[in-house]
């Protein structure tokens, strides 16, 4: 009996490989996956079927995540104000997760004998998505003929050419991977320790000059509203938010980082809405949110990204922080008004009923209106009690020495 295998099929290089390589050298019946995490048009979508058809797979499915991708993964990191380092919105490293989860499921539904993804041995994803294969999916063959066979690219040309598989062989300067948080972007410059990508490696033009200003609603957490437009998901809210702040340059940067695999990495990225939407949400949260809400919530979502980022998303404690996260979400809700400038944005101010920079309590360094200067000054002696008889104890046994 034929083995049937599901492939995730992105339609470049590797993937084509693979779907080759699985149908005709190695017998399988290959069912090949695109999962649509907000990267692709509908056009892009058609091509890569017509491609995966042409190499022979026996049947392809193109499957839209975004919604669920949002729902699962981007709603907490837009909770957890998640940036890697400081940096990096997770833009690829979230959407992984999400892909192999639909691979997965797909391959259960269709009662496959093996997966199958086109990986190499040198990055994050191969980890991930065996992971995530080896709990939902614990009883089929994961497959990686690229990391297996430890393959070049030309070894791979090479390869298709010999079975005659009409394709665009020339490499490409650029690697984009383009996805609803953000795209990626490699080239010879991420892969030293030195170098800018140049203007035009980023997918995005610069075409605006002149300054412009956004304003930002956030119900509970979520946008739900840019400038005087409603939007029915906060999906639709990202993308048209994108486009407006996308032309300004806006989110562009080169991550450095650690590699689950254990070493260093750089990754070139683009991604205004998702920087803009996370400093934005992160500005109201400092208004509306508590001190030790607000440093409990720093501490879990940078755990939070770290474990995303290395495919621990089926890790329990993960269920148990996004709990956290979504309750205190609760009053952060108002707006906020950003102003757009090439290759930057400025963070104007907050509005909301949840405000706790309240005048009615005080205006910070001017007055107080919910205190008098004795409770200062009852309050410092007591709050800094337990230091002061350290240092009296630490000077009491000095002088008895």
């Amino acid at each position: 009996m034929t083995k049937k295998v599901v492939l995730a099929f992105s339609g470049g290089l590797d993937t084509s490989y693979c779907a080759k390589l699985l149908s005709e050298d190695l017998g399988y019946e290959v069912h090949t996956l695109t999962v649509n995490t907000g990267g692709f048009s509908e056009k892009e979508l058609q091509e890569i079927e017509k491609r995966a058809l042409n190499l022979g797979v026996t049947s392809h499915q193109a499957v839209d995540e975004t919604k669920n991708y949002y729902e699962k993964v981007i709603r907490y990191l837009v909770y957890g104000n998640v940036l890697k380092n400081s940096t990096y919105p997770l833009s690829v490293s979230a959407e992984r997760m999400s892909q192999a989860l639909a691979v997965a499921n797909y391959a259960n539904q269709i009662n496959a004998n093996a997966i199958a993804h086109g990986s190499t041995g040198a990055g994050n994803d191969q980890v991930r998505f065996d992971m995530v294969f080896h709990v939902l999916a614990p009883n089929m063959e994961i497959i990686t003929p690229i990391r297996d066979k430890q393959l070049s690219r030309e070894e791979e040309i090479d390869y298709l050419k010999s079975k005659g598989v009409v394709y665009n062989f020339e490499k490409a300067k650029y690697s984009i991977n383009k996805g609803l948080w953000g795209t990626s972007v490699g080239g010879k410059e991420t892969l030293n320790s030195m170098g800018m990508l140049p203007e035009e490696a980023w997918p995005t033009a610069v075409t605006k000059s002149e300054a412009e200003e956004v304003t930002l609603t956030f119900e509970k957490g979520e946008l739900i509203k840019v400038n005087n437009k409603f939007f029915d998901h906060p999906v639709d809210a990202i993308h048209f938010l994108q486009t407006i702040a996308g032309p300004f340059g806006i989110g562009r940067d080169v991550h450095v980082g650690d590699t689950i695999i254990g070493i260093k990495g750089r990754v070139g990225f683009e991604a205004a809405a998702p920087v803009v939407i996370i400093k934005a949400h992160h500005a109201l949260e400092k208004h509306v949110l508590t001190k030790w809400q607000l440093s409990w919530k720093e501490q879990l979502s940078q755990f939070y990204g770290n474990w995303l980022h290395e495919g621990q998303y089926l890790d329990p404690i993960m269920r148990d922080i996004e709990a956290f996260l979504t309750s205190a979400q609760q009053n952060v809700t108002g707006e906020v008004s950003v102003s757009l400038l090439p290759y930057r944005f400025q963070i104007n101010g907050i509005h909301s009923a949840f405000d706790l920079m309240s005048a009615k309590f005080g205006k910070y360094g001017e007055m107080n209106l919910g205190w008098t200067g004795e409770d200062v000054r009852g309050f410092s002696k007591v709050f800094g009690n337990q230091t002061m008889i350290y240092h009296r104890v630490m000077e009491e046994a000095k002088d008895g020495k």
